[in-house]
């Protein structure tokens, strides 16, 4: 069944902008293994809170992403920049929906101007 794993990481004192690269850089590298979207948000009221969430098709995908290679070294060169422990939560999606946003308005044509004769 379809998931998301939301990974709530928090960062040390002064290490939020620097984890929260670091851990955008990382998501990305979901895809190569079968995520279908991946998210990161920074909360607004406590900048040491940032939560990754990457959507798969399978838990067994996310197993492979979360101890890939990538991932590994990550956790490993990031160590400083977070608190431990890292408990991520995997959810069975069980309802979605999306408002499709409208096609841009293309601007009207500009009228001829008269030619002055």
């Amino acid at each position: 069944m379809a998931g998301v794993v939301h990974i709530p990481w928090y960062a040390t004192l002064f290490r939020g902008d620097r984890l929260a690269a670091a851990v955008t850089e990382v998501a990305a590298t979901s895809i190569r293994y079968g995520a279908t979207q991946y998210r990161v948000h920074r909360s607004l009221d406590d900048a040491y809170r940032i939560t990754q969430m990457v959507w798969f098709e399978s838990k067994l995908d996310w197993e492979r992403y979360w101890e890939g290679p990538e991932m590994v070294a990550f956790r490993a060169q990031n160590s400083n920049r977070y608190q431990v422990p890292v408990l991520y939560v995997w959810h069975d999606e069980i309802a979605f929906d999306v408002i499709a946003q409208a096609p841009a308005e293309q601007p009207a044509p500009l009228a001829a101007s008269p030619t002055l004769e």
